[in-house]
């Protein structure tokens, strides 16, 4: 069959141009993105209740949903939040493959379930279900130089004219406008003309109810055998502050009446007071946009770009836009990274090629079956439903120097047969191919095996180890047919009989590789007789193979552990919190002052701020603030004092003399969908019903302590209970006597302080809110309740401060709870030299020593995939190692001999784990799946000496001296193809720049396993070989002798 493809080399190249057709088409339609799809399922739940309190809105609100969605199907975890601006969100997270519209379905059905236990007010608000990430996609921000346009007005033209066309873009969960700044009719009532006409909220709300309507009045005409009909219309709701004024409350007698502009002041405002939007130090409105789960961030924020291009020529005079923050700003330039990588590995492999082989037609053909695996690779990526990523990226780096390999060994098995005097390439072929086919067929099931476990991993972790270990496992099936097939055409084409060039005037070429092939003999001859010795004393090989071992274990026990490392992204995320109680405006002054540090740093190309909204716990109040911080391109930040970490700490020595502000530092997380911060993120349970003041003080003991470790840069939380607030009590008797309800003072209190939401009306193709409140001149402090009236039974207007106390007391701005439990959110950081799992073992151990009996904790965030992801590696190398050792087995009918390859792996895998430990790196995600595949390649040269071994042994020769040959005949192909690797992952091993940590991950682990793997294994592998095929031979006594013409006659007859 195999020869079939040696004598008809047109069909063996058609097979390969058809693969790479294929490849070329699957390139053109694969999408491309930083990562596959690993963030799990988000959907996010938000309602709310004006003029509610934090903790009004958590009992109202939050828990009646958290009752009915907890325990949807899919679901792992549910976090929830309730602010005293009476917002309240949940977001529940589902399992990694959850269908994300099935997911919002079936918590919508759960929230309809809870709507009768749901205040009137929420209800009429709206409870809204939306399947969205927790973490920004990207980040834009309008903003105007010209000071007639203010920051409502710049909200509203993107509400209007963005919005609409940014929510239609495919992918797109959210598009979260900061600050609701959105048009609402004000109705500022004043107190003192209030009670003046006898007026109460209640009544300005019943007129608005009756007057501002939308009616269906009917026609004229209709079924009346006349020859027209009329359609009867009203006026509708009113869009005009003068029509508003002309309300009618009510009616005075005597024809007078008293209309809404005499008790109060009627104005086209905003919603929402309560945060404030700047952008390069201009006011401006800031723009999140949010994802939904499985779709494509590249093609999302393409959309969004051009819409943002398209439509600036219309923009008012003056405004502008920036994108501050913008994943598929680093997704492009690593990529492209990857990319240049890529060409330079595949460069440095076919310059080793070239040195061993020594001859540009033998060179050829690796150089041209490399690219057909490799180009054929991205069809099957297409069937799998994969995407072009940094993982598939990584594997097709990885791939060059393992396809490379089943090139090689054709190549150099003909050469082998040219030097003992084939008389064409056609027969060298014919020939080295029986010998190696098995060779090479053991090779592709041994690399393929190491990738099968994978597939059974779940989570994020094994997403990666799957996009990963499946792209060099297509890669190298398709280089397996290309060595079967493509390579041994070629080589029967290229490749000549050898020619003695002894009477040749000698270049410069020829002169180097006969200096370097007489080098090589050297070389070889004295490893020969190195493998004697050790062969007469197996101990030392033994010896050093134990050594090995307890190197391996030492360095995995001693080498920080991580998951997917922080990359230099370019971007900056400030955390501003100041004293509790702090207003807007105050907080303003802050966020002002940082603006104008950034705005003198050359490195800061633009910034952008919201005050009123903490990023980091995703709460509004006045005493926070966040800024993003966009550094220049990667190019322009070559020092090392430009990095991201170095500008950080920057940002920390400029910001320390803050008087009281507290701003806090920190990066993007890894993964979009793994919350807003990177580091470490846990919730402090309260699994008890302590209130919420003892909450916190267990949280901050706790922090303080955790804080003691060397292990941890920072741990914060934002949850404080000493904001100031007032109680308010109502005796109910004085009320009972005066005629006054209960009801009518909290509807008085909510229509001066809190605001009521009672219609709605029409303006630029939109609908908004009128609403009903006081003047903040007239709410400014605890002495205007002195002027506030509210009406009795009789419909008179009586003072309220009779029935109502206030008492000052301190609460939280912002509650928060984890799977249905009080819980305070917890962000932080380890310190420098110190890695995300050094950080958790320092929390549990704290946790362990410090918490009460009625508290716990809870990981979230990436850091709980984090320690899923942990608790599966090693199931994952071990399943690997059973695989390849049954395999084995089966093709050596053995299972002592396939030992002599599996406990050859320590040597290679101490080199792997050193490197990585001696360049100051993580073992983590990245490291682990190079990890898989050098299990898999050692494990190759393992095979390749002991494949060897066991024909010399089989041809009757002695024991100790079939390793040895079997070894000589395979140390030059070995040492090619582990060269090969090591250069072509060269550029991976020193990279630097943007996604350097990611490439040096796998590049120092790859090349240090291979390095040492090679130059140590070597020696071992052929010791282990006679160990254990002489017990072997114990067992089952020696293997059947097959003389020479035996076998000749014998390949005769396959050919016929």
């Amino acid at each position: 069959m195999l020869k079939t493809f040696i004598e008809r080399p047109v069909l063996s190249t058609v097979i390969s141009i058809l693969i790479t057709i294929l490849g070329v088409l699957g390139l053109m339609s694969l999408p491309v993105e930083q990562y596959p799809e690993i963030a799990p399922p988000t959907v996010q739940v938000t309602a709310t209740y004006t003029g509610a309190n934090a903790e009004t809105v958590l009992n109202s609100v939050v828990i009646p949903l958290e009752e009915e969605i907890n325990g949807v199907e899919g679901m792992t975890y549910m976090t929830s939040s309730a602010a005293n601006d009476g917002s309240a969100k949940i977001s529940v997270y589902f399992e990694l493959g959850i269908n994300p519209d099935i997911a919002a379905v079936n918590v919508q059905n759960r929230v309809s379930r809870a709507t009768s236990k749901l205040p009137q007010a929420v209800v009429q608000t709206g409870v809204t279900t939306l399947k969205s990430q927790t973490s920004a996609l990207m980040f834009f921000a309008l903003y105007s130089n010209n000071k007639d346009f203010d920051e409502t007005y710049i909200q509203n033209y993107a509400k209007i004219n963005l919005v609409p066309k940014l929510q239609r873009v495919k992918g797109v969960g959210q598009v979260n406008v900061f600050g609701a700044k959105d048009y609402s009719m004000r109705i500022w009532i004043n107190p003192e003309k209030m009670a003046a006409y006898n007026v109460a909220p209640a009544d300005i709300q019943a007129a608005l109810q009756e007057q501002n309507v939308e009616a269906a009045p009917g026609k004229f005409g209709e079924n009346a055998d006349g020859i027209y009909e009329y359609v009867i219309k009203y006026k509708g709701r009113l869009s005009e502050i003068s029509d508003y004024d002309n309300i009618v409350i009510k009616s005075t007698g005597n024809g007078n009446f008293v209309h809404l502009k005499d008790v109060a002041t009627v104005e086209l405002g905003a919603f929402n007071y309560g945060n404030k939007n700047m952008a390069m130090g201009k006011q401006g409105v800031a723009v999140g946009i949010f994802q939904t789960s499985g779709s494509n961030a590249q093609d999302i924020i393409t959309e969004v770009v051009n819409i943002l291009d398209d439509a600036k020529p219309d923009f008012p005079k003056g405004v502008d836009y920036v994108i501050p923050y913008n994943t598929k700003t680093f997704l492009d330039a690593s990529i492209e990274k990857v990319i240049s990588t890529l060409i330079e590995a595949f460069i440095l492999v076919f310059i080793v090629v070239f040195l061993f082989l020594q001859d540009f037609r033998s060179t050829l053909i690796p150089a041209i079956a490399v690219p057909v695996a490799i180009i054929g690779t991205f069809f099957f990526l297409q069937v799998f439903g994969f995407s072009i990523n940094m993982l598939t990226l990584f594997a097709m780096i990885l791939a060059i120097g393992i396809v490379v390999d089943d090139a090689i060994v054709v190549v150099e098995a003909v050469h082998a047969k040219l030097d003992e005097g084939a008389k064409s390439g056609k027969e060298a072929t014919i020939s080295a191919m029986s010998e190696i086919t098995g060779a090479i067929i053991s090779i592709t099931l041994v690399m393929a095996a190491v990738f099968i476990p994978v597939s059974f991993l779940s989570g994020p972790s094994g997403v990666f180890y799957q996009q990963f270990a499946i792209t060099l496992a297509i890669a190298i099936l398709i280089s397996a047919v290309n060595a079967l097939t493509l390579s041994p055409a070629l080589c029967a084409l290229f490749l000549k009989p050898h020619e003695d060039s002894d009477h040749h005037k000698k270049n410069f070429k020829d002169r180097f590789f006969i200096a370097f092939n007489t080098s090589f003999d050297r070389m070889n001859n004295k490893y020969v007789k190195s493998l004697g010795f050790l062969a007469r004393k197996k101990w030392i090989a033994i010896t050093g193979l134990v050594v090995f071992s307890a190197i391996t274990i030492f360095l995995f026990q001693t080498t920080p552990s991580g998951f997917i490392p922080n990359e230099d992204r370019g971007i900056i995320m400030a955390d501003l919190t100041l004293p509790p109680g702090t207003t807007l405006e105050k907080t303003q002054l802050a966020v002002n002052e940082l603006d104008s540090i950034l705005g003198g740093m050359d490195i800061v190309q633009s910034r952008m701020s919201v005050v009123g909204f903490s990023l980091l716990n995703s709460v509004n109040g006045g005493s926070y603030a966040f800024t993003v911080i966009q550094l220049k391109d990667w190019k322009y930040r070559k020092e090392a004092n430009q990095s991201v970490d170095a500008v950080v700490g920057q940002l920390f020595a400029k910001t320390a003399h803050f008087k009281d502000a507290k701003a806090l530092f920190f990066t993007p997380p890894s993964v979009q969908g793994f919350g807003s911060a990177d580091g470490f993120e846990l919730k402090i349970q309260d699994k008890g019903d302590d209130d919420w003041t003892t909450v916190s003080k267990v949280s901050n003991e706790f922090l303080g302590e955790l804080m003691k470790r060397p292990e941890i840069q920072y741990a914060v939380t934002n949850f404080n209970p000493t904001f100031p607030q007032y109680q308010m009590d109502i005796n109910v008797e004085r009320a009972k006597n005066a005629g006054v309800s209960i009801s009518a003072i909290f509807n008085t209190m909510q229509g001066y302080y809190g605001g009521l939401y009672t219609t709605d009306f029409n303006k630029f193709g939109k609908q908004y809110r009128v609403m009903i409140q006081a003047k903040p001149s007239d709410r400014a402090n605890l002495e205007s309740i002195n002027s506030i009236y509210v009406k009795n039974a009789a419909g008179q207007q009586v003072a309220i401060n009779q029935f109502v106390d206030f008492k000052r007391i301190y609460g939280p701005e912002a509650v928060a709870r984890f799977n249905m439990l009080k819980a305070v959110n917890v962000n932080g950081k380890a310190k420098p030299g110190y890695s995300s799992g050094d950080a958790i073992k320092a929390i549990q151990e704290v946790a362990a020593q410090h918490l009460p009996k009625t508290y716990s904790y809870e990981f979230s965030g990436m850091t709980r995939e984090e320690i899923l992801a942990g608790s599966q590696a090693a199931g994952v190398f071990l399943l690997s190692l059973i695989f390849v050792y049954f395999l084995l087995s089966a093709q050596y009918e053995s299972y002592l001999v396939p030992l002599s390859v599996l406990l050859s792996l320590p040597v290679g895998i101490a080199g792997a784990i050193g490197f990585v430990k001696l360049a100051g790196l993580e073992n983590n995600i990245y490291f682990q799946v190079a990890l898989i595949m050098l299990i898999g390649l050692l494990a190759k040269n393992a095979i390749l000496i002991v494949e060897f071994a066991i024909q010399r042994r089989r041809h009757g020769m002695d024991l100790t001296q079939a390793a040895i040959e079997g070894a000589k005949a395979r140390l030059r192909p070995i040492l090619m193809t582990s060269l090969a690797f090591i250069f072509g992952l060269m550029p991976l091993a020193l990279a630097s720049g943007v996604g350097a940590v990611g490439n040096r991950s796998i590049g120092m682990g790859a090349v240090g396993g291979m390095l040492i793997g090679t130059v140590f294994g070597v020696f071992v592998i052929p010791i282990l070989f006679i160990i254990f095929q002489s017990l072997q031979e114990r067992i089952s006594g020696k293997p059947f002798t097959e003389k020479e013409s035996d076998i000749i006659l014998l390949d005769e007859e396959n050919e016929k």
